[in-house]
């Protein structure tokens, strides 16, 4: 009782202090002040009704089909170490969950089951709601909970997009272990981050069925930008990554862009012409000067350190 307290104490003097600026600290002043929630509250998520399960999950009929498989690998690899998963939808609705049966009674317990509501306007500062709100990757770590009645769970939670870059959902793996670290916890951050992006693979993959896909050179090494693009080499659609890494929106890909031209390889070819150009114009020159430099330079109408210049560039010498 006495570590709820203290837990509710760091709380209002973290957020109320001027120069604390930490994502956490920024959650729980959301908390605070937008809705209006007291650290020493002890609550559950909201639940929905039945039927408003039912029209979230039919609204998100995609990503729940499309998470399934990438959900059942990911517990088999995590389920068995004391870890729960969830896939919910843009709004925080836990559509489907993970779980051995041993530890289920702990969990429901929390409210980590489908149909419950976890922004951080229905139980605060949480793995979830706080990847929602800040659409990235977040760990929130035991005490880092906003409600003192959390701060036993520990939780990593990833942001999945749609095929148009809009966020679409979140994965999470929570666990009440007592010896969880932060180096396994980053570990469990890495997994979870990779599941996630699988996910949006295939929710990209299966809104443009029969397109080619061609994968973005992105100066990240991301292994998440790809283009969708019909025959005629128009691009259909574009993952979040491809579009930064190729400053692409929905108004420039509805108005048609060829893929070439979206990646600047027609610039790019006409950059590598010119050269040839240029070094075949030089070479002809050294030869008809029969290798004379000074002679060749003035043919040319450049000066001589100019031509060494070129020479060295083109490897002529």
């Amino acid at each position: 009782m006495h570590e709820h307290s203290a837990h509710a104490d760091q709380v209002y003097e973290s957020a109320q202090s001027a120069a604390a600026s930490s994502p956490v600290v920024a959650s729980w002043r959301r908390c605070m002040t937008m809705h209006r929630l007291v650290p020493e509250d002890k609550r559950l998520p909201f639940r929905l009704t039945e039927q408003e399960f039912k029209a979230a999950r039919e609204r998100s009929g995609r990503l729940v089909t499309e998470a399934a498989e990438e959900l059942d690998r990911l517990f088999l690899t995590v389920g068995r170490a004391g870890c729960c998963l969830l896939l919910t939808d843009r709004e925080g609705i836990a559509l489907e969950r993970r779980g051995t049966s041993g530890d289920d009674k702990d969990f429901r317990d929390l409210g980590l089951w489908t149909s419950s509501v976890w922004t951080e306007a229905s139980i605060g500062t949480n793995g979830i709601g706080t990847a929602l709100a800040d659409e990235r990757a977040v760990a929130i770590i035991r005490d880092q909970h906003f409600f003192s009645s959390n701060i036993d769970l520990s939780c990593t939670t990833a942001p999945i997009r749609d095929h148009r870059g809009q966020l679409a959902g979140a994965l999470d793996i929570s666990t009440r272990r007592e010896d969880m670290t932060e180096v396994t916890l980053a570990i469990l951050s890495q997994t979870v981050r990779e599941a996630a992006m699988r996910i949006e693979l295939n929710l990209f993959r299966s809104a443009f069925a029969g397109a080619r896909f061609v994968m973005v050179p992105t100066d990240s090494g991301s292994t998440a930008a790809f283009l969708a693009v019909d025959r005629n080499d128009i691009v259909l659609g574009a993952t979040r990554a491809a579009r930064h890494a190729l400053k692409l929106d929905d108004r420039r890909i509805a108005a048609g862009i060829p893929a070439s031209d979206a990646l600047r390889e027609n610039q790019q070819a006409a950059d590598r012409e010119l050269l040839e150009v240029e070094r075949a114009a030089l070479l002809r020159a050294l030869l008809r000067a029969g290798g004379n430099v000074t002679l060749a330079a003035a043919t040319l109408g450049m000066n001589r350190a100019t031509l060494h210049r070129k020479m060295k560039k083109f490897d002529l010498h």
